[in-house]
C-alpha cells in the first residue's frame, strides 16, 4: 500500500491570533530560554518537514528560516503546544553564536531592575 503524502494535522489554533502564534525556542541542553517569534501554518509546517527552525518575519511578511543569513540555525529535536494549543515551544540544538541578532546566545540578555533599569545578564 503506498502512503500518501498528506499535510499534518495541525491543531495549533492559528486562527485566534490572526493567522500568528507565538513561538518559544529554548536551548533542548541547557531549558535557557533563546528567543520568542511567531509561526504561522506554513512556518510550522516547513520546520516539522525540514528538522530546522522556520519562523514568520512579520516585518518582512515572508517565511524566515533561522540561521538561513548568520549561519546561527537551530535544529529541532522536539515541538510542544500549550493547553490553549495557540503557542509553540521548540527544543532546539542551538548552533552558531546565538539565537539573537546582537550576537548574543539569548534574545533575553537583559533584566529589569526595581529602579526599571535595563543590565546585561552575564551569560
Amino acid at each position: 500500500m503506498e502512503l500518501e503524502n498528506k499535510r499534518p494535522k495541525l491543531n495549533v489554533n492559528f486562527e485566534k491570533s490572526g493567522g500568528l502564534v507565538p513561538a518559544i525556542a529554548q536551548d533542548v541542553q541547557t531549558g535557557a530560554v533563546l528567543m520568542l517569534a511567531y509561526m504561522n501554518r506554513e512556518a510550522l509546517e516547513t520546520t516539522l518537514a525540514e528538522g530546522r527552525a522556520c519562523y514568520w518575519s512579520r516585518s518582512r511578511q515572508e517565511l524566515w528560516r533561522k540561521g538561513q543569513t548568520s549561519g546561527d540555525i537551530q535544529i529541532v529535536r522536539e515541538v510542544r503546544v500549550d493547553c490553549d494549543e495557540d503557542t509553540i515551544l521548540l527544543l532546539v540544538d542551538q548552533q552558531g553564536e546565538g539565537a539573537c541578532h546582537t550576537r548574543r546566545w539569548s534574545c533575553f540578555y537583559r533584566k529589569i531592575t526595581s529602579e526599571g533599569e535595563f543590565r546585561d545578564i552575564d551569560e
